[in-house]
Formats: structure tokens, sequence, C-alpha cells
């Protein structure tokens, strides 16, 4: 009877007990149905899921491959799961989620640990939660309630991410998304900016290092909390020895290992090619400007994640940087030595106020006046705060220097440095191999390979003599007399009569055509304009690819012009490319981010000159490098044949055995140093000078460009060779197919010539 009579309230009670525990997995369900269908919040859609939108950086690659620069407004790049260390991957999920294979979304054990506090390592929050939340919650939710539904959105996402990717790809969009502080946002900028290295290379201690900071990287930032980001990097060794990733003796040794950083900060001002990446940034702004994506939205350089590919070899550039570096360094110290306790210094026979109208001019171009005089602030208020002293940071070859100093002083100061400019170019392709445009972009920002334009001095002869072979089919064997030569004003259309004078100022005899161009002699330059005319010549550098402003004079044989070191590499080029010219290009092509190519890019080519009239301009130009003013790079053991400032022998032989063609070039006071040097497959340019052409060496031992420009030249070469893999040519320059009609034997050309004069006394 009893039995009857509890039967109902047993079923009651299996009711209520059901009921109770049911009640909180239906009204979880319920809420979790009612946040996927938008009633809770707005949702993203299936298509944002598919394709999460994330700011990446543009790459600028080159040629072998490395990334040499990047544009961001955050510095991502996205990389797959291949890409990473499983050293990264296994710190991860024993730190994070130590059931992420084990879930699809959401690891409800961990959660019914967290809510009870049964000391569970880690939290809650899975792997692919907290990539959830990093994706589509912008902004966390200041209450409670609004937090808790924030958290039901953020499960659906989850669970649809894990519908949509696999586990592995999860792992990638999360390192990918994580930021971790100093412009290192995702994996792939914080193992080089922290490292110096890939991910795929990280060590079980960085990538434990790069996991503990997941917890918060504005806590364990390594750049300011070294011992607690240490701290916690042993709790992630401790993971992974829970979770049987290592040993616990590996445990004990990899947590006495201490914190060791490689910091490289991500900048547009430092690293490798930074001028050249101006000038790649240059021309995608303008390319930007002209191309849209196939839906018509413009393209955004610092977000879309294009990829750039140049012609530039991250180790030729490295080789540049660093020649360019050595040389300058020992250069200015002969500088500053130079100028030491002398009056208006480095401004060579200037007045105080003559000097002072060039600061002050300088100041007027300066980025600080211009934002000042933006911001309404008086003329009279601006000039007393550039004679304000402020704290600063100076450039100096002995490292960066803190200090305080009026602008003014600061401007002073910037004005005794001499600048370089080198480019380096593969005559065939044109592709331009190296690009250094000054001292330092962090300071001196001023290109000068492409934007600077200084007078040429005696490099400019090439093209007179390559105008005169042309037409007149002189051999290099040819002699003139050394003898001055007038250009009257009537016919010539100049102010006075113009006699142009040889820079030792020695006359006499006759010199062959290789020995004028070796010596850098004025007398034959003016001989051969005078055969030719100006108009020739502009034409001739005109197909040479210069397209800077040539004055029609006859003065421009003694190189008068400015032109810009990428014009004149590229007319070089010609010579050595057997009369071909071929436009110096910096970039092969353009894709997006999915490895889509967007644009391509082929250098312009067109024919100069025959190859015999090239080949024999380079038979000339070794000549130079052999017994001329570039003898300095040969094998000798004399006074010349070492790097030479005034009396101070700054390197040693350069011991080049190879043919060289080459050409020195130092204009009107030693303000322009030049030396363009050639190799078959290698035209190189560099450039040596101050900003202002008043500031230079006060003699020519020290000022010429084979003391100035040419080391540079030779330093790198040097690096370049000792790089097999670089295929840089060590033989002679081809020689045209068949019997060349110019004579280019000397003892030759004299046997046939000996009846006739070889000059004609009334061209001069």
């Amino acid at each position: 009877m009893s039995k009857k009579t509890n039967k109902p309230s047993l079923v009651r009670g299996a009711l209520w007990f059901w009921g109770l525990a049911l009640t909180p997995v239906v009204m979880l369900s319920l809420i979790i149905f009612l946040a996927k269908w938008g009633v809770l919040g707005t949702m993203p859609p299936i298509g944002e899921l598919q394709n999460p939108k994330n700011a990446v950086a543009s790459e600028v690659l080159s040629f072998d491959g490395e990334v040499i620069g990047k544009f961001f407004i955050e510095n991502r790049t996205t990389i797959s799961y291949e890409d990473l260390s499983p050293y990264l991957v296994q710190a991860l999920i024993a730190t994070e989620d130590e059931r992420f294979y084990k879930h699809s979304g959401i690891d409800f054990r961990s959660l019914a640990r967290a809510v009870v506090n049964l000391g569970s390592a880690g939290g809650a929050s899975t792997v692919t939660q907290q990539l959830a939340k990093m994706l589509f919650t912008e902004d966390v939710a200041q209450s409670k309630f609004q937090r808790v539904i924030q958290k039901f959105q953020e499960w659906v996402i989850a669970v649809e991410l894990e519908r949509l990717y696999t586990k592995e790809e999860i792992i990638a969009l999360y390192l990918n998304r994580y930021d971790f502080l100093n412009l290192a946002v995702g994996i792939e900028s914080a193992a080089k900016i922290y490292f110096n290295t890939t991910p795929r290379n990280l060590t079980i201690e960085q990538s434990a290092t790069l996991v503990g900071m997941l917890k918060n990287s504005a806590l364990y930032n390594p750049r300011r909390r070294r011992e607690m980001v240490e701290e916690r990097r042993n709790v992630v060794f401790a993971q992974m020895e829970r979770n049987q990733f290592i040993s616990p003796e590996e445990r004990d040794s990899l947590a006495l290992i201490p914190l060791e950083l490689d910091y490289q900060p991500a900048s547009h001002n430092a690293g490798t090619a930074t001028y050249f990446r101006e000038h790649v940034r240059a021309f995608m702004k303008d390319w930007v400007a002209h191309h849209t994506k196939p839906n018509g939205e413009p393209y955004d350089l610092y977000r879309d994640g294009l990829r750039i590919y140049t012609t530039i070899d991250s180790r030729m550039q490295d080789a540049a940087e660093q020649s360019m570096q050595e040389h300058m360094k020992n250069l200015q110290r002969e500088f500053h030595k130079h100028w030491n306790g002398r009056n208006n210094a480095p401004y060579s026979d200037l007045s105080r106020d003559e000097v002072n109208a060039i600061i002050d001019q300088s100041m007027r171009r300066s980025y600080r006046y211009l934002q000042l005089k933006r911001a309404g602030v008086s003329k009279d208020s601006i000039k007393r705060a550039f004679n304000t002293p402020v704290p600063m940071n100076l450039f100096s070859w002995d490292g960066n220097i803190d200090t305080v100093m009026t602008p003014m002083d600061s401007i002073r100061y910037m004005k005794f440095y001499l600048q370089a400019g080198l480019m380096s170019m593969e005559p065939q392709t044109g592709f331009i191999r190296a690009w250094v445009g000054g001292i330092d972009y962090r300071y001196f920002k001023y290109d000068h390979v492409y934007d600077a334009k200084r007078q040429v001095g005696s490099t400019f002869k090439p093209f007179v003599y390559a105008t005169a072979i042309d037409q007149k089919g002189y051999s290099p064997c040819y002699k003139v007399a050394n003898v001055p030569v007038r250009f009257e004003k009537e016919e010539w259309g100049l102010l006075e009569d113009w006699q142009p004078k040889n820079s030792d100022g020695k006359y006499g005899g006759e010199l062959s055509l290789k020995e004028g161009l070796a010596r850098s002699m004025n007398t034959v330059t003016a001989y051969l304009m005078k055969q030719v005319r100006p108009e020739s010549v502009i034409r001739m550098a005109r197909s040479l690819g210069v397209t800077s402003d040539i004055p029609n004079q006859p003065a421009i044989a003694l190189g008068t012009p400015d032109l810009s070191l990428y014009e004149m590499v590229g007319a070089y080029g010609t010579f050595a490319n057997k009369g071909i010219y071929t436009k110096p290009i910096a970039i092969l092509r353009i894709e997006d981010k999915y490895g889509v190519v967007l644009d391509e890019f082929m250098p312009e080519t067109h024919e100069v000159m025959s190859d015999e009239t090239a080949y024999v301009i380079c038979d000339l130009l070794k000549g130079v490098t052999s017994s001329g003013t570039g003898v300095r790079l040969r094998t000798r053991g004399s006074k010349e044949n070492y790097a030479y400032i005034g009396n101070t022998v700054t390197g040693y032989p350069y011991a080049f055995e190879n043919p060289i063609a080459g050409k020195t070039g130092t204009t009107q006071n030693h303000s322009d140093g030049w030396f363009m040097g050639m190799v078959p497959n290698l035209v190189t340019g560099v450039w040596v000078g101050a900003e202002d052409r008043s500031v230079h060496f006060r003699d020519l031992g020290r000022g010429q460009g084979a003391t100035m420009a040419l080391p540079i030249w030779a330093l790198y070469m040097k690096h370049c060779y000792a790089d097999s893999s670089l295929d840089i040519s060590r033989t002679d320059f081809e020689k045209p197919s068949g019997p060349l009609s110019i004579e280019l034997d000397c003892e030759k050309f004299e046997r046939q010539n000996q009846t006739g004069n070889p000059f004609d006394l009334d061209h001069f």
C-alpha cells in the first residue's frame, strides 16, 4: 500500500531533478540559438567568418626572396600553419587550450571546471573563442550583463569558425591576429622584431616567451619587464611538461636559460634599403591611385597586404650599405680634421654673412619650420624657437648623440656631414641590384640616387667620346695634340671666348684618345667636342636615357650638367650591354595578398649604337683603371694603389686583376666626387659630396672622385666577388662577332697611319 503511495512522489522528484538539470542546458541552447540568429545583437555574416578582415602590411620583397621592408598601419603579415615552429604550436596548446583538438569551439569541461573553480590550469576560453573575440569584438562591453551576451555571441562564432576552418588554420589565424606590441602585430612580425628570426625558426625558449605574452602582452612586455616575462615563460615550460611535450629535466634546464632578445624595431626609417623603399612607396602611391580592386574599391597600400617584388638583391644591398658606411666613416673623420680650427668651417671662401644666409635658408626648408608656419606661429617666434635649446638626437658615425642644442646649431652640425649615393644595375636586364641614397635615412632623407642631381664632371666625357666614335669611327689609338682648344664666342654663341684647361696645367706632345680619357685630359675632350658639336652630344645623352636639362654649350664636354646617379648608371649600362640602352627597373610585379598578379613590369630598351662602338667605349674605359685616374684599383705596390685620403693610408691595395671599365669624375672646387665602374654584368655608380656645394675639401688630393667615391665601389665589389653565388663577372667584355672596323691595337694603328698626320691643327 505504501509503495503505491510513494510512486507519484518519486516521479515528481525525478521530473524536478531532470527539470533542474536540463533547464540550464535548454536555457543555454536557447540563448545560443537566439545569439546565432542575431536576436541578442548583430552577428557577423558567413562571408566575414570565411574572410576575416585584417589590416595586412604590404611587403617589399627582394629579388632573392627576402622581405626588405613593409608599408603598414598594423605591422601584420599573414602566414600559414606550415610556417610555424612546432615548439610554438606545442606551447600554445599546452598553455592556452589543452583540449584544443578535442572540442568544437567550446570546451564545456573546462567551462564547468572554471565555474566550480576546481583549480584547473588555464581559463575557460578556448583558442577558438579568443580568436572569435579578437576578430569580431571590437569594444568589450562595460556591464556584466552585456559582457555575458557578448560571450554567448563569441561561443556561436567559435563554433562557426570550427566548422569553417581546420584546427591548424585556426591556430594560424589566431597567431596572425594577436598584437604582441612594439609594432609586432601577428607572429611573423613578433618573431622578427623580438628575435630577428622567422616563425618557422623560433626556438623553444623564444616560442615560450611569445606564447607567454598571449596572457597580456602589455603586462608581459619583454622590453619593459624582462624578469616578469622570464617567469611567465617558465610557466609555459611547466605547462609543456604537464602536457608531456617536454620532460621534467628539459623543463628545469630550459628555465635556467636567461631571456635573450635580438630586438629589431619595425620602422619606415630603419632597416635595409631605406632610400629604395621610399622610392617604392612613391611609385606605389601613384600605382594605387590608378588601379582598383575587381569590386571597384581602391587599393590601400597600408592595409591590403600587397606583395611588391623588386629587382634588389638583398646580399648586394647589404654589401653596398656596408661599403658606404666603412668608407664614409673614415672620410668624414678626415674631413673634420681637414677643417678643424678654421673660420666658417666647413664652408670654403665664404663670408660669415654668406654662411648665415645658407643656414637661414636651410632653416626655412626644414620640417620643424614648416610645421610652425602652418600652425600660424609668427616669424619672430619661429626664429626664437630655432635659437632655444631643446633635447634632440643627432647623427654621428660613432653612434647617435642625445644632447641639448638649439635647432639652428643642429642645422650647422648636420651641414658638416658628407653624403653618398650608390646604384648598381645589371645592364642586360636593367635590374637595379643595390640602391643607397644617403648615409642614414633617419637623419638625411634626401635620396642621392634618383632625386638629387649634381654636376657630373668627367664622368660625362664618355658621352662625348661615344658621339665622336659613333660619327667619325675614331680608334682609341687616334692621337690629337695636347694643346688648349679655343671656342670662339661668335661661332659658339658664347658671351666670350672659352678655352678649357687641363687640371694639371700641363700641355705638349700628342695623346691618344685612350690616354686622354684615362688621364681625363680636357684638351682631348674639347677637341672631340669641336668635331661633333654640343647638339650631337646632347642627342647621344638623350638616347642614353638622360632626361635632365643639358645646355647646348661646349662646356658640357667637361661635365657641367647636373644629372642623377640613376641616369648615369642607366647610360653607362648601354656600353656594357653592347649598345642597347635598358632603362633601370626597380619593380618586377605586384601581387595581392592571395598571390594574384595585379601588374607586371618589363624593362624598356632601344638601340643606341652598334655593338662595335659600345665595345670600343668599354676598351677606352678599361684604360682608366689600368693606367689612368682609377689605377689604384690594381695591384702594383705603389702609393697610388692604396686608398689614400691626403697622406693617410685608409686601406690596402684593392688588387683587382680582372678587366674593369671605369671613369672618375671631380667637379669644380671638388664639390662632387664620382666613380662609374663596370664589369660585363654589373654597372655601379658612386657619388660623394656634401648637401651644399660650398662644403668640400680644399684640395684635389682629398676631393677627387678617385679618393671620395672610388673606394666605395672597390669595397662593394670586394664583397660581391666574395659571394660566388652572385656570379659577378671576372671576364672581359665580349667582343663583337666578326672583324672590327675600328683598330684597337695601337701598334697596328701606328703602322697604318705612318704616312699621315694623325691630327689636324686647324681644329684647335
